[in-house]
């Protein structure tokens, strides 16, 4: 593995201050408050897929943000890329970022980079969680022992942030004077430190750990403990509770999200098909000739408005309450209670992590799949991923539920909530599958830390989910969707004997979609929305609108009338959902499992099984309902 730069220790003339620590200590939180970016963060293991880097305001720094990483000794992907990294003296500062709750595990990493030579500043975040658990740490007397600066801090405030600036400007001036900086592996070590005295080498784990917790046991007290943490822990992992915990928590968030955004979404419908006259008018007083009016106004606006209408309001409620679970920290504990159905799977409790990613994008779900260890269990968990619908069916399948199942409440949610168990136990059968024949192997050991209960700051989660979530994807769903309504609009409108281009299409699928449960308009509807899945019932409806164009939905009933008008039964719903659930993955889901796994073969089986899989449930149904 190989990294381009420009010297050791140094971007150009600038030094590289590299942050170093365990997942989920809060190295991502500091570089996004040192830097102004926004690197995503989250109470879980595994948020950081990758080293980032950007220049730290104030100075003529650049923090380099590195993966998690238990050790120098590289198990997963994302340990390599950091242990690397360091081993090649990239940095000419490491800041080894501790968890003060934790510390034992923090200190045994430190003590390995330490070994490497280089210049070390020892971070001991997350004082307040150690406050919280009564714990009380000797900084001066760590740094003593360690020989090398420690700072402690709350990477949340700023007050503790200016600390730490300080303390790094101040450890790279000692550097510079003792001949340190600049990839200098060789000279400056105190000689003295217990560091050196130990003869501790950059992979001896068992040794570092041996030391860490006898420095742990001289400079951590314990003043007072908190069972009641201990006791929420074995409500939400408990063998039966946890389960049903779960469960009751999915049934909630679907129940918030669908009763919450009915009435906006009417609303901010009948609000964007408001303007599309003045739009049409605005453009025929600019001297726009008729079908150049028709593919803008009826094919790209109105495509666009729908996906904005029925998109934004379910997105606008379900991300913040689902980053609010994830800043608490209850997704680690979601992963723990599946990771015995996974481990029957032949898999491990991490590919849970990457199913509850997917849930926003099957593209970052799959990206994700780098914190699996073993390649086996990393390609079990990509290619199952899009069986986790992501945020462009949820749409969909919201619509669908209160038309034709249960209209608004508890009912839909209910209804929800068993799409989603159902997807599960899919992804647990398709995983069972791959295990016994493509991906034959044993599961590997499942160590996960469950993180320290977090209070969620209010604020971050409603901006992150807002803008690097709902607006994010929905920035994407309409770039696709403008484009792809002028398209449609054009298919619809030349026309080839008796019937449009488009119906002509529909009509040579029908034979298929009605073996499926559904009709052709449909399948073509489900091809066409390769590019985004937040197109496929815009599609079908300009299929079915006699005038060629996207109809101009003013409410759900006006909707729901129009696809029974259409054939639509309960059974076509269900086969829809279903179909909807279990179907090929997006083109940009597709892109990126070829850039994981570096090959077009898994690539395509990617695409096939859960296609595979859609057809043979949905011909199962069809033939029922039949």
């Amino acid at each position: 593995m190989r990294f381009e730069h420009e010297g050791h220790g140094r971007a150009g003339n600038r030094p590289i201050i590299a942050l170093a620590g365990m997942p989920n200590v809060g190295k991502s939180t500091l570089f996004n408050a040192l830097t102004g970016l926004r690197r995503h963060t989250g109470n879980w293991t595994g948020k950081t897929v990758g080293v980032g880097l950007g220049r730290c305001r104030g100075q003529d720094w650049i923090i380099a943000d590195l993966p998690g990483t238990y050790s120098l000794t590289g198990r997963s992907q994302e340990e390599c890329i950091a242990g690397e990294f360091l081993r090649q003296g990239r940095a000419a500062l490491t800041v080894v970022v501790c968890d003060g709750s934790c510390l034992v595990r923090g200190l045994a990493l430190s003590l390995q980079v330490m070994a490497l030579g280089t210049p070390v500043l020892v971070c001991v975040n997350l004082l307040d969680e150690a406050r919280r658990k009564g714990l009380e740490i000797d900084l001066k007397s760590l740094e003593q022992k360690l020989g090398v600066p420690v700072v402690g801090l709350v990477a949340r405030k700023r007050g503790s942030r200016k600390r730490f600036v300080q303390a790094v400007g101040a450890t790279l001036a000692v550097a510079r004077e003792t001949g340190m900086s600049d990839g200098d592996n060789t000279s400056g070590r105190p000689q003295g430190s217990p560091l050196h005295s130990s003869g501790i080498s950059g992979v001896d784990e068992e040794r570092a750990y041996a030391r860490a917790e006898e420095l742990c046991r001289q400079v951590v007290k314990q003043s007072g403990h908190h069972p009641l943490w201990g006791r929420l822990d074995r409500l939400l992992t408990g063998r039966f509770t946890g389960g049903a915990v779960m469960l009751l928590m999915l049934l909630g968030l679907f129940w918030l999200t669908v009763k919450g955004a009915n009435y906006p979404s009417a609303l901010l419908s009948r609000l964007l098909f408001s303007l599309e006259g003045p739009l049409d008018r605005a453009l025929a007083a600019l001297g726009a000739q008729e079908w150049l009016c028709g593919m803008l106004c009826q094919g790209a606006y109105r495509t666009l408005a729908w996906v904005v209408a029925v998109m934004l309001p379910p997105m606008a409620i379900f991300f913040p309450l689902f980053s609010l679970l994830e800043e608490l920290g209850y997704l680690p504990r979601a992963a723990f209670n599946l990771d015995r159905p996974f481990a029957a799977c032949g898999s491990c409790g991490k590919q849970a992590l990457c199913m509850c990613m997917g849930l926003g994008c099957n593209a970052a779900g799959v990206v994700g799949c780098r914190i699996i260890e073993t390649r086996r269990e990393r390609l079990l968990a990509v290619l199952t991923n899009s069986f986790t619908p992501c945020n462009g069916r949820f749409p969909t399948l919201i619509t669908l539920t209160g038309l034709f199942f249960a209209s608004g409440g508890l009912g839909q949610a209910a209804v929800m909530t068993g799409l989603i168990l159902f997807s599960a136990g899919v992804t647990l059968a398709a995983t069972k599958l791959l295990s016994l024949t493509l991906l034959r192997g044993e599961p590997s050991p499942f160590v996960l830390e469950l993180p320290s209960w977090r209070p969620p700051r209010i604020s971050q989660v409603l901006l992150r989910s807002l803008l690097d979530r709902t607006l994010s994807v929905l920035g994407r769903a309409a770039a696709v969707a403008a484009p792809a309504g002028a398209v449609l609009w054009l298919l619809a409108n030349v026309r080839i004997g008796e019937g449009s281009l488009l119906t002509h299409m529909a009509a040579s699928l029908e034979p298929i979609g009605s073996f499926l449960g559904m009709d052709g308009a449909i399948l073509l509807g489900f091809i066409l929305g390769l590019p985004a899945n937040e197109i496929v019932l815009p599609v079908i409806l300009m299929i079915y609108t006699a005038g060629g164009s996207l109809a101009e939905i003013g409410d759900t009933a006006a909707l729901g009338t129009l696809l029974t008008q259409n054939g639509w039964t309960t059974a076509t719903a269900g086969c829809v959902m279903l179909f909807s659930l279990l179907h090929w993955p997006c083109s940009t889901t597709l892109l990126t499992i070829k850039k994981e796994t570096g090959s077009l073969g898994w690539t395509v089986l990617g695409a096939i099984l859960p296609t595979a899989v859609g057809i043979i449930i949905c011909a199962l149904v069809g033939t029922i309902c039949r």
